[in-house]
């Protein structure tokens, strides 16, 4: 099974603490990875290390076998969602459109499937503001716009943490269907139950280091 991401000494810090250290972590493509632990473990870390955000102190994470700090146009083909969706003071359609506008890609169909796939009407939703969203509807506009640009690499933190039991179904659903579709996903949760549910291969994180 091909590696899209391999990690290779890795060690993170944050003010003295060590956050991260994996020694070796292969992240195959085409597959929905879980990553669960307690609070503190490296969950973020490590997903903020795959989204090219930030580096590692030493060791390397490679995509598609490439130093990742080499592959500025890779960068675009990796997005995060957040645990507190950021939306911007447009209409919901607008939202979801604008990842595609920054690329130069105008298709309303796009934006429409998108918002189906997180089990959201656009004739009922596409106009609404954030301030008329639950917390979950929220959470899945945010998803809508990072789907509607088709990444390679889909990477979640959190995205369960403050919604409702139907916006959970409906992430669960848009994230095993965009894996089905070819994008690799990487998820991170605390529910080791929804998790269960949805992932095909799971890692748990502790004091920054795998343990299972």
């Amino acid at each position: 099974m091909t590696a899209l991401f391999s990690l290779r000494g890795i060690k993170r810090h944050y003010g003295g603490r060590l956050a991260l250290d994996i020694p070796a972590l292969d992240i195959p493509a085409g597959r929905l990875l879980g990553v669960c632990g307690p609070n503190g473990s490296g969950k973020s870390t490590l997903l903020r290390l795959l989204a090219m955000l930030e580096s590692p102190d030493s060791g390397e994470v490679l995509f598609e076998g490439a130093p990742t700090g080499d592959l500025r146009t890779a960068r675009r083909q990796v997005t995060l969602l957040l645990q507190e969706p950021y939306l911007l003071s447009r209409s919901v359609a607008e939202n979801v459109a604008y990842g595609l506008s920054v690329r130069g890609i105008r298709d309303e169909e796009r934006v429409r499937a998108s918002l189906l796939a997180v089990g959201l009407d656009p004739d009922l939703f596409g106009e609404r503001r954030r301030n008329e969203l639950s917390g979950g509807e929220a959470q899945r506009v945010a998803l809508a716009a990072r789907l509607a640009i088709r990444p390679q690499v889909l990477l979640m933190d959190e995205p369960t943490a403050s919604v409702d039991e139907e916006s959970a179904g409906r992430i669960a659903l848009a994230a095993r269907t965009a894996c089905e579709q070819g994008t690799t996903v990487v998820v991170v949760s605390h529910d080791r139950e929804w998790l269960d549910a949805l992932a095909d291969d799971q890692l748990r994180l502790k004091a920054g280091r795998i343990v299972a």
